[in-house]
């Protein structure tokens, strides 16, 4: 049985094998359960999120998630929500969730450079009464965080964002559907879009 919330024997391998277990436990230290308020706050201020789930089999898949300031939200002290927007049809990451509700997600600043990592266990909320409140949603997410800690941001480089994505759901302006919808290749298969909030 592992020893951390964070590492199991392969990770002690090597961090035996470099020395840094030490480091790493310092680092564990850090850990949280709850959102404090500063989490909140970068959180609730993020324009972008990637999200790493897995199938029932382990396979993994990593995604971006994007929506206005404010599409993320921390609805108590180990709850985050985030909406589902229209996208490819896929449902990579919604279907991994269904099958295995483990997640992770990486918040990166890219102007400011941080970064902040949550793990734990999600939910997809088909009648949740945040869709009806939330601009473009066709689902909502929600996920219980088990470990909350920051990340090292000494790799992201300084970027500002020049605009956000015309696709982004805002409040008054109809969605715009993406060129490749139209293709030849797609035409035919894209379904119409649900209706959202």
């Amino acid at each position: 049985m592992s020893d951390s919330i964070l590492y199991h024997q392969a990770n002690r391998a090597l961090q035996d094998r470099f020395d840094s277990r030490r480091v790493a436990d310092r680092l564990e230290e850090f850990l949280r359960a709850e959102f404090t308020e500063d989490d909140r706050s970068y959180i609730e201020s993020v324009y972008m999120f990637f999200l790493a789930t897995a199938d029932a089999e382990g396979r993994p898949d990593c995604s971006f998630k994007g929506g206005p300031r404010g599409f993320v939200r921390v609805t108590s002290a180990n709850e985050l929500v985030f909406p589902d927007y229209d996208g490819n049809g896929m449902f990579k990451s919604l279907g991994n969730i269904d099958a295995n509700p483990n997640v992770g997600l990486l918040f990166i600043d890219l102007e400011k450079p941080r970064r902040l990592r949550v793990n734990g266990t999600a939910s997809v909320n088909r009648e949740d009464p945040l869709l009806s409140q939330t601009r473009g949603a066709q689902l909502i997410v929600r996920v219980t965080a088990k470990a909350i800690f920051p990340n090292c941001p000494r790799y992201i480089p300084t970027m500002n964002l020049v605009e956000p994505s015309k696709y982004t759901p805002l409040p008054g302006i109809p969605p715009e559907e993406p060129v490749w919808k139209t293709f030849p290749e797609f035409k035919d298969v894209v379904p119409p879009r649900h209706p959202t909030a």
